[in-house]
This record gives C-alpha cells, sequence and structure tokens, in this order.
C-alpha cells in the first residue's frame, strides 16, 4: 500500500471508533461468507489507521462482524510504498475465535466520505501463501 496523504483533516480530530470517523487512506477488506445468501459474513479489514496506534484491534462501528488491524498508523510511511505480510490465519482466528481455512472475497478500499475528508493510495499485488 502507498497512501499518500491521509486526509483532508488531521487524524488527531478522527475518532475511527464511531461511524463519523471510520474512515482510512487505505483499506484491505477479507470477507468470510456465513449465513443464507451472506447476511452473517465476517470480514477483517487492514487499515492505515490515523488514531489507532500500530497493531491496534477494534471492532467495527458498523457492524459486530467486522474488526479493524492497523498495519499503519499516522503520518510514518506517507507517500512511500509499504509492504506487510500477515498470518491471516492468525488474525481471523484472535478476530473471531473461529478456525476459518477460507475466504470468499477480498475488497480494497480508499474512504474519507464519513469525516467528508480527501484521501489517496494506491495499492500493489495482494496475495496469499502458506508461508
Amino acid at each position: 500500500m502507498a497512501p499518500l496523504s491521509p486526509s483532508t483533516r488531521r487524524g488527531r480530530d478522527i475518532d475511527e471508533s464511531v461511524k463519523s470517523g471510520d474512515d482510512f487512506p487505505a483499506r484491505i477488506y477479507v470477507v468470510v461468507k456465513r449465513g443464507i445468501l451472506g447476511a452473517s459474513s465476517l470480514a477483517l479489514n487492514y487499515v492505515w489507521a490515523s488514531q489507532h496506534s500500530l497493531g491496534s484491534e477494534w471492532p467495527s462501528p458498523y457492524s459486530d462482524r467486522v474488526r479493524l488491524v492497523a498495519t499503519d498508523s499516522g503520518q510514518q510511511g506517507l507517500g512511500a510504498w509499504v509492504n506487510r505480510k500477515r498470518n491471516l490465519r492468525d488474525d481471523l482466528k484472535r478476530a473471531f475465535g473461529q478456525h476459518i481455512t477460507e475466504i470468499d472475497a477480498v475488497a480494497i478500499m480508499t474512504d474519507a466520505d464519513d469525516h467528508k475528508g480527501r484521501a489517496t493510495a494506491f495499492y500493489g499485488d495482494i496475495w496469499f501463501s502458506p508461508e
């Protein structure tokens, strides 16, 4: 991920644990379908946080079936390519207390709509391996 700008508002005025602050210059969703038509799906979001510190984990203000993990935080690294490697199985187990062996979707998102800001990010290859 390579966010170029965090937003027009400084991270210190964004409360990422409430709906009005649920904005991240870079976000990667990993979705696990559950229930009829996916109505009970789970999602783990790897985010570039403004307020939460590196490594923080918290529930989404929109759904108790979505968890967020700050893989980056604040201004450090802006404007440069940043590579991250995660153990997705361990992260899913920790977030949802379930041994999940398959995922159903991966999505990327750059958003600043909740706090009326602006953000730009570029994404490189996203890949999965057994290591």
